[in-house]
């Protein structure tokens, strides 16, 4: 058999790779890649926000998935030693005695081989290969550097993009329309108008009041992804995330999509807690709001689509006096319910006294 050896951090493993190391197969005519991704690299330090081994595995095994003759090994990420690819190749020609081995690495590897660990005797153990710079057009650091920017979507795959975003590895922060497209595709689509408008809203209370303009964006996106959803499906999320809930009457039962759509918000979509407790409260406010907290309320109240009688007047006032502006959709929201026979909930009277309404 002709085998090739393809290690390395994949941290995180990308599209690049993947057409590098087909490349090389194909250029060798291996029988077999086996892929394996570093534990511990004993030659670097892992850059701050760096999944942990077990997860670089597995995005590994997504960005390969697929792949002909190609075969993700745990041998380094569970040896729990600092693993030198002479040790590696050693293990690998017992199990494949018969084997030629070729050792696929890049550029900046493929200089400084003479300085590896038993370098002499790695390089009659194996082949080098070195992978194809044309195909490779971006590194793994680099693709670091843009994921908190809201980059490097297009040289990951979905699966391994999703999963960064979820728990924000490399401080990534999402592209702005994958994440719309991950909202929508959540909503009823007469909905969709509502969330873009919000969107829309809370960027501009956002510059007017000085408030974190990304925070206010996600926040705003993902304000009711679980609207939708009725009572029963609401609170099998809350029992998923282990909430506890206030006691909800029959009539406060479509609150709960604040309170699943923050939960969904963060361990689906990693965002901070600060941005998760602004979309819980966008429906009935709480005491000592953030502003984030009163920008997505009001956003949620007067963006374009709203055409109640009094909503030309509490946009002025959104833009002129943010408190004030509160108070008076918090006392429209508890007329409305009260003319009606409903008892508001307790967490908007909360937030009238908090803010010093009369």
């Amino acid at each position: 058999m002709r085998i090739g050896i393809f290690g390395g951090a994949f941290n995180p493993p990308h599209k690049g790779h993947v057409l590098a190391a087909k490349t090389a197969a194909l250029s060798e005519n291996l029988d077999l890649l086996i892929v394996i991704p570093t534990g511990t690299p004993p030659h670097k330090q892992m850059p701050a926000m760096t999944p942990p081994p077990d997860i670089r595995l597995l995005m590994t095994e997504n960005a390969f998935s697929g792949t002909k003759d190609t075969v993700i090994s745990d041998m380094e990420v569970f040896s729990g030693d600092s693993n030198y690819t002479i040790d590696t190749v050693a293990v690998l020609q017992k199990k494949y005695p018969d084997a030629t081995f070729f050792l696929l690495v890049g550029n900046d590897m493929y200089d400084t081989l003479d300085t590896w660990k038993d370098s002499e005797k790695l390089l009659k153990a194996v082949t080098p290969v070195l992978l194809p710079r044309d195909v490779t057009p971006v590194s793994s650091s680099q693709i670091r550097g843009l994921l908190p920017g809201r980059d490097g979507l297009q040289y990951l795959s979905e699966e391994n993009y999703s999963l960064i975003i979820r728990h924000r590895y490399y401080d990534a922060k999402p592209d702005w329309q994958w994440l719309q497209s991950k909202a929508y595709a959540m909503l009823d689509e007469r909905r969709i108008p509502h969330v873009k408008a919000c969107e829309v809203s809370a960027i501009e209370l956002s510059e007017h009041w000085g408030a974190d303009v990304d925070a206010a964006r996600e926040a705003a996106i993902l304000h009711d992804i679980t609207k939708k959803l009725d009572f029963n499906e609401n609170m099998c999320i809350i029992a998923e995330h282990g909430h506890v809930t206030n006691n909800y009457n029959i009539y406060e039962a479509k609150l709960l999509h604040s309170v699943t759509a923050a939960l969904l918000a963060k361990s689906v979509f990693g965002v901070s807690d600060t941005v998760a407790h602004a979309i819980k409260v966008h429906t009935t406010g709480c005491a000592n709001m953030s502003l984030l907290d009163k920008i997505i309320y009001l956003a949620d109240y007067i963006e374009a689509t709203r055409d109640f009688p009094t909503v030309p007047k509490l946009r002025q006032l959104a833009f002129e006096n943010i408190d004030k502006a509160m108070i008076m959709g918090l006392e429209m929201v508890v007329g409305d319910l009260l003319s009606r026979g409903i008892t508001p909930n307790n967490s908007t009277y909360e937030a009238l006294r908090d803010l010093g309404a009369k």
